[in-house]
């Protein structure tokens, strides 16, 4: 079956190219497609299709990439003959520096990443914070808090809010024992989140609520059509506050992981250098 539907799709192709230079061909690959200097192979093309696609789709995607490609072709072609010689030099430069980008960063993303210790302990993003305290001024408002999320019509409504406004050990137990008819729910009041996400979570919320929201030990009943949300403000910063360490770490990890690798790649390329001219492979003439 593969090999008829091929055979169906190169000879479709062959139909488009009836009249062009069709054999000529740069290297042992077989051409399909030429524009010009330029070549599209069979295993180009072969790639775009599987045995899954029906004869008329891929007849389709074929026709459409060959048309792409070759207007492509076309277009590059045409700008090498008419834009100026210094503007192509221009664009070279800038291909060429793309390409060494791409294969410097490669080379030493995967020998930093092999020698790179990820390890940090707590000390280290404590004394990082400490000394850059001021780099950590919050820009919107954190809040830790709890919430459940359930339907109105719930059997045993008002004693889960006791339990949840009381939260303590034996209810916020008997709470995780409840899980199952809460619609969604966080019970992890110890971690700050931004506000923007709580409202994200919690639909009937709006900007009107903002200052029951930021109010520490506040309990907040909301509703819609169908749901009872239970909202507990455990605690809250504001805007322009200090960012507390907790919050503050992922952030302070990536800086210091990022320190690490950008020293090791700077002792990569200096080992790279000396090497280099310890073996003759590099030197300058005056």
């Amino acid at each position: 079956m593969k090999k008829n539907f091929s055979g169906f799709i190169f000879g479709f192709i062959s139909l488009l190219l009836l009249g062009c230079d069709y054999f000529q061909q740069s290297d042992d690959r077989k051409v399909a497609v030429r524009v010009n200097d330029s070549y599209l192979y069979e295993e180009d093309i072969q790639a775009l299709i599987n045995e899954n696609t029906s004869p008329e789709d891929s007849a389709i995607i074929v026709s459409n990439y060959i048309t792409r490609w070759a207007t492509q072709q076309l277009l590059i072609d045409r700008a090498e003959l008419n834009l100026p010689q210094s503007q192509q030099n221009e664009f070279n430069e800038l291909v060429n520096n793309y390409r060494n980008e791409l294969y410097t960063n490669a080379y030493t993303d995967a020998v930093v990443s092999r020698d790179l210790d990820t390890s940090l302990n707590r000390e280290d993003v404590e004394k990082y914070y400490e000394l850059n305290k001021e780099n950590f001024i919050l820009n919107e408002d954190l809040v830790k808090l709890r919430y459940i999320n359930l339907a109105k019509n719930s059997n045993n409504l008002e004693e889960i809010k006791r339990k949840f406004e009381r939260f303590n050990e034996e209810d916020q137990q008997e709470l995780l024992d409840m899980a199952l008819q809460f619609k969604n729910y966080s019970l992890n009041d110890s971690v700050w989140v931004k506000t923007k996400s709580v409202y994200d979570k919690i639909g009937p919320l709006s900007v009107e609520d903002r200052s029951s929201l930021l109010k520490k030990s506040n309990f907040m009943e909301l509703q819609d059509s169908l749901n009872v949300y239970l909202v507990y403000v455990n605690d809250v910063l504001s805007r322009n506050e200090q960012a507390p360490i907790e919050y503050a770490s992922a952030t302070i990890r990536e800086i210091l992981l990022n320190k690490r690798k950008q020293a090791l790649i700077k002792e990569l390329e200096k080992d790279i250098t000396k090497d280099a001219i310890k073996n003759n492979e590099f030197e300058i003439f005056n």
